[in-house]
């Protein structure tokens, strides 16, 4: 059943011809087709052409496809190295279904091309030529007539006759083999080549047409076609109609290619009882040899006889597969089909697994016997690589110009000479001792210790080099941990940075760009590690500190030139004192809207209402709101709300209403109280990116939510909440009574008591939801945000619904 889905896949290019059908099985019916038949052993090839002729379309595959995948659990693969192999034949299609379009053809041909997706080395070599929609050998007709092909009853003989008379005879080749000629009566051209036909024809019109008897030319018009019979190892034996142009090529390519155990190396050409012609396919493929590729006659005979051995090659080739051989071909032949050894191959051996009749044996052929080891069936054979390793290698590394591979050689055998190789040492080599890691025979590794310098000075005696020897020279860096030193806070540029001997704390503070505006230049804080290696007891000394001023990046305050250790992290403070301009906007009804600067951290919501020279008489205050930037906490907060709403509602849901946290959100303000009472509760201490906007007086009343008829009405002073429902139709059935509630323009939010008739005010809006715990915050927020924004919402509405 695994194969199902690959089947699927591979079918959607046939599906795209079947577009034309009406469509006459469902999906389901079309997967329990297909499982049925699959069960009960009907071939692919066969399930492919009958869902085409039922209607089948790409789009419905795809969707069966899906089906079967989720039934499954996830995507399957076919398994096994049986590929699946289909070919869609006209003549075959015709007879089993009805005719099937020039179309339908080409893509049931390009269906069995995209079947072969097996692994290529279990696939065998040459058998899929005759399986592909781009290579059909069909016979050109456009090309003229060989003058040794032999005419036959259907052929269509055309005569031009011009010069002093003028006259076109066309014929068809009677079955008896004839053309009957005005004046002249029967002549009997069956069998005979056109050259034969040609001589005739003039010899016998010259008795009529004895002025024109240089000015004849015979030529073939419509050709005949003859039948042949494709039989034995091929997907589908039977009697084949074709053009009398065919070959032997293209025979077999209309009977779907030859079958499993068919064979391509010894197919037989049988006419009038005799074999007049063996084939050997892979003389055309190897050599493009088309010689034996001869044209097809009526009542001919193609005969696949099954395979003599199947032989699989594999390892370093550069085609590892499956080859049929003949008899007696050897190891040479193979490889050769092989395209000879890679360029990493062991070309000295081959590993060959045989099977004697009872058990697997095992045969190791030499280079020289390659010629003549025959091949038998069954034979595995597998070329294996090169080793791993180097006949002749040397490696320097560390501290030299040139670090790298070097051969070994007559000239460069000694660590002196690799030296001088690598064009010598760095100043920074570290030449009391270097490293030799030598390999010994059983391959285990052995240090030598090499003293650089005396070998140099000739001190010391030169060390002899072997392969795969490796000389390490030390850097004194590397010896040394110089480790890093860091600076965060007030400058340009914070972050690690590689110690040097000597480097003081204005050299880094230089380094990182030097200082910020806001830094404060009275307090430079350094924090330095304990280190003591030769200590043989605890500290309670966990770390020293030490603290500076600076003035023009050069200390004033502290030790002058103070030099940094490795690991030092230095710390700029920001001046207490410093502070950039904080400003907020006053939109609306305000004498002079526009951006303001906060004079101080707790300026509050009425000093600025005051710059801005007051609300006119067209502001009304009590719908004043204030828009902030929400910071890190209040994003968190808002984020934790969104997480229970989709706890309580589903994610799904959650996500079609399209919750997301804004960067800002509302905050509920009494402006008029803050006025009337500068510097009291009401009156709020303001912040960065704050926006006061003072409306216009709204003297309506919005009702939405679980109502009949969501509405906005006019505002009357001292109706009750009931009068401005029933002015929406009244509660709907869903509704959930006693959770209704009140949202104002000023974004404040709250629960409905009562009668509410002294919580109602011009501009706000009277919420009702439903009953659910689902509850249609999509439908209660579209009205609910022109007061408030969606964070503020979530964070309301967050406790309606628990």
């Amino acid at each position: 059943m695994k194969r199902f889905v690959r089947f699927a896949f591979s079918l959607l290019l046939l599906m795209g011809a079947a577009s034309a059908y009406a469509q006459s099985m469902s999906d389901s019916q079309v997967l329990e087709y297909v499982q049925s038949a699959l069960q009960q052993g009907t071939s692919q090839n066969e399930i492919m052409v009958q869902l085409l002729s039922r209607g089948v379309t790409q789009e419905q595959a795809l969707r069966v496809k899906e089906m079967y995948q989720q039934q499954m659990g996830g995507t399957t693969t076919e398994t096994g190295s049986t590929s699946l192999t289909s070919v869609s034949r006209k003549r075959q299609l015709n007879t089993q279904y009805g005719n099937l379009s020039s179309s339908n053809l080409y893509y049931a041909n390009a269906f069995r091309d995209s079947l072969n997706t097996g692994n290529p080395e279990d696939e065998v070599f040459g058998r899929n030529i005759f399986n592909s929609s781009a290579l059909t050998f069909e016979p050109n007709l456009n090309l003229a007539t060989p003058e040794n092909y032999r005419l036959g009853p259907g052929d269509e003989v055309v005569i031009y006759i011009w010069g002093a008379s003028e006259n076109t005879i066309q014929q068809e080749i009677s079955p008896d083999g004839y053309i009957n000629i005005p004046n002249l009566g029967l002549i009997s051209l069956a069998n005979k080549s056109m050259k034969e036909a040609d001589d005739l024809l003039k010899q016998e019109l010259h008795k009529i047409y004895a002025d024109s008897a240089n000015n004849i030319k015979v030529t073939l018009g419509n050709i005949r076609t003859i039948q042949v019979n494709v039989m034995g190892e091929v997907l589908y034996p039977g009697t084949y109609t074709l053009s009398s142009f065919s070959t032997v090529f293209h025979a077999l390519y209309s009977a779907g290619g030859v079958s499993s155990i068919g064979s391509l190396r010894n197919v037989k050409v049988a006419r009038g009882g005799k074999i007049v012609k063996t084939l050997d396919v892979y003389e055309y493929i190897m050599k493009g040899d088309i010689q034996d590729n001869i044209s097809l006659q009526e009542g001919d005979v193609i005969i696949v006889p099954p395979y003599d051995a199947l032989v699989k090659i594999t390892g370093k080739v550069k085609r590892p597969m499956r080859y049929e051989m003949k008899k007696n071909e050897s190891v040479a032949t193979l490889l050769a089909y092989a395209g000879g050894f890679s360029s990493d191959a062991y070309k000295k051996t081959l590993r060959i697994i045989r099977q004697n009749g009872k058990e697997y044996s095992v045969e190791i052929v030499d280079d020289k016997n390659y010629t003549a080891f025959q091949m038998q069936d069954g034979d595995v054979v597998t070329a294996d690589s090169i080793l791993n390793r180097y006949t002749n290698k040397l490696e320097v590394r560390g501290a030299v110009y040139h670090p790298g591979v070097y051969q070994l050689s007559g000239n460069l055998n000694t660590v002196r000479q690799l030296v001088e190789k690598a064009d010598g040492l760095l100043g920074e080599a570290f030449t009391a001792r270097a490293v030799l890691y030598r390999e010994r025979e059983n391959l285990t590794r052995e240090v030598l210790p090499v003293d650089i310098s005396g070998i140099l000075n000739g001190t010391v005696p030169d060390i002899a080099l072997r392969k795969n020897d490796i000389l390490y020279i030390p850097s004194i860096h590397d010896l040394k941990n110089w480790g890093k030193v860091s600076i965060s806070g007030e400058v340009n540029e914070p972050g690690e940075y590689t110690y040097a001997d000597n480097m003081t704390l204005e050299d880094l503070v230089i380094t990182a760009g030097g200082l910020k505006e806001s830094a404060s230049v009275v307090r430079v804080d350094i924090a330095r590690r304990i280190r003591n290696p030769k200590s043989t007891t605890d500290s309670e000394i966990t770390g020293e500190n030490y603290s500076f001023a600076l003035k023009d990046g050069f200390v004033v305050d502290g030790t002058p030139g103070f030099v940094l250790q490795p690991y030092d992290q230095v710390v700029v403070r920001r001046s207490p004192s410093y502070s950039a301009q904080s400003n907020v906007t006053v939109t609306g009804e305000v004498l002079y809207g526009g951006q303001y600067n906060l004079n101080t951290k707790s300026e509050r919501l009425s000093s600025i209402i005051k710059r801005a020279g007051g609300v006119n008489k067209f502001g009304y205050v009590r719908g004043a709101k204030l828009t902030r930037i929400a910071n890190d906490e209040e994003l968190k907060r808002m984020q934790d709300a969104i997480q229970m709403i989709r706890r309580e509602i589903g994610t799904s849901a959650a996500n079609s209403m399209g919750l997301t946290v804004d960067s800002t959100f509302t905050v509920g303000i009494d402006l008029e109280a803050a006025l009337a009472n500068p510097g009291g509760d009401a009156d709020i201490v303001l912040r960065e990116g704050d926006v006061i906007n003072v409306p216009e007086y709204n003297n309506t009343v919005k009702i939405s939510g679980a109502v009949m008829m969501p509405n906005t009405v006019s505002y009357l002073q001292g109706k009750k909440v009931s009068y401005y429902l029933s002015q929406a139709g009244g509660y709907s059935s869903q509704a959930k009574k006693s959770k209704k509630f009140i949202i104002y323009m000023n974004g404040q939010v709250a629960e409905l008591k009562g009668s509410g008739k002294k919580q109602i005010e011009p501009g706000c809006e009277i919420v009702v939801p439903n009953k659910t715990r689902k509850v249609n915050f999509a439908g209660i927020m579209s009205g609910a945000t022109s007061f408030a924004s969606l964070a503020t919402m979530i964070a309301s509405l967050a406790n309606l619904i628990k």
